[in-house]
């Protein structure tokens, strides 16, 4: 099968517009939580998020045209145009052979929170005719698709959080296997609102901490209570080693290793089993490889941090042989469906610049999380081969493996 690299970046969330920014705020520490202010969050028990205050859908899409699509697409819309460009795709590309694989969590809960509301209140007749095509997950892809005149396979994933990790997965089989040679993946979430912060909150999955909203989200410390929602997009262009090569592109990493597992185990509850089997068929994959950072899925609840340390420590043969592990959760929140290309952006932007994004809110050690967490500050170090986790409810995981070349 054919070898698979990353030759384009772009991200956005509550740290920056774009990826540059947005890790070197992850690299100095900041932290993009704060008071929700897209609502009035008087009756919630939840008050704070990793929202993006200042972002114009303008800037990718014109004002009628972004009417048409819900706050998740005009996210990943700004991600994708970002890849894209960094990838400097020639213009002889022939696009019949170049896809996407879009991934969101939920999709198009604003708007379908909204046009409810319009229905219980005005009635059926008054619904907007773009609610449908605004909502759908895969509408992504399809906007992503026309705007770049992408003609090759137009695929989603839907996997709660283990999303974007997945679109990665499938667009690196496309290549492989050759239906494709190349492939946008971009992942994109915009769940902050009435129904998704009060969806979360009536699971107890969400931090209360609402009195201090940069220290809320406080990934392995024994302290921590709960997830922050974040929102934003991350996307990756994908290509065959060979098409890169020679065009000159400048390459982050190579995909060597990815795996994906269940629990079937508890809809919501994780587990330690399937995370594992995930990491054990992508490091396996990836050729059992010295590994030199793990971006974990980290999302400071108690079970999850508990069971990915435990996971980790026997996919590495004990706690002295893991390397070092961190989690940006604490500095824009979950961004849920989205997750996965996120931190799949930078695990290869640490790899480029040999640091380790830290775990910021790391203060109190709990005995079942024992691990290097890169606690409150970054880290220098040479990064040759990164690996990043994502695990969603349904008990549905997925892990990449990268390698600098």
């Amino acid at each position: 099968m054919r070898r698979v690299v990353v030759t384009g970046l772009g991200m956005i969330n509550s740290l920056g517009l774009e990826k540059e920014s947005a890790f070197a705020a992850m690299v100095e520490g900041k932290c993009g939580i704060k008071e929700i202010t897209s609502f009035d969050t008087e009756n919630h028990s939840v008050k704070i998020a990793g929202e993006i205050t200042d972002f114009d859908p303008s800037t990718v899409l014109d004002a009628k045209e972004a009417k048409k699509a819900d706050r998740f697409i005009q996210l990943g819309m700004k991600a994708a145009q970002e890849a894209m460009d960094d990838a400097k795709i020639p213009e002889n590309t022939d696009m019949e052979r170049f896809g996407v694989v879009s991934a969101s969590g939920i999709g198009g809960l604003p708007n379908i929170e909204k046009n409810s509301v319009i229905c219980e209140s005005k009635g059926p007749r008054r619904i907007s005719p773009f609610f449908i095509p605004s909502s759908l997950v895969n509408m992504l892809g399809g906007f992503v698709s026309i705007y770049q005149g992408l003609k090759g396979p137009n695929l989603s994933a839907v996997t709660a959080c283990a999303a974007s990790t997945h679109a990665i997965n499938e667009a690196a089989k496309s290549i492989m296997v050759g239906t494709a040679d190349k492939m946008l993946v971009v992942g994109a979430e915009a769940a902050i609102c009435e129904v998704g912060i009060g969806g979360f909150a009536a699971m107890k999955a969400l931090s209360t901490r609402n009195d201090d909203p940069q220290t809320a989200s406080r990934p392995f410390d024994a302290d921590r209570d709960g997830f922050i929602m974040g929102e934003g997009a991350g996307a990756l262009v994908l290509e065959a080693y060979e098409d890169a090569v020679a065009r000159g592109a400048t390459i982050y990493g190579e995909l060597i290793g990815f795996g994906e597992s269940g629990d079937a185990s508890h809809i919501t509850s994780p587990s330690m089993d399937g995370p594992l089997r995930a990491m054990q068929m992508a490091y396996k994959m990836a050729g059992e490889p010295k590994v030199d950072y793990v971006n974990a899925h980290g999302t400071s609840t108690p079970a999850n941090d508990k069971n990915e340390t435990a996971a980790l420590k026997e996919l590495f043969g004990g706690k002295e042989n893991c390397p070092p592990v961190s989690s940006i959760k604490g500095q824009i929140g979950h961004c849920l469906g989205a997750a996965g290309a996120i931190e799949a952006v930078t695990c290869l932007m640490a790899m480029r610049d040999g640091v380790l994004p830290p775990t910021i809110n790391y203060m109190t050690p709990d005995e079942n999380c024992d691990l290097d967490y890169v606690p409150n500050e970054a880290r220098k170090a040479d990064l040759n081969i990164v690996m990043s986790n994502s695990f969603g409810f349904g008990g549905t995981n997925g892990v990449v493996i990268f390698k600098k070349i």
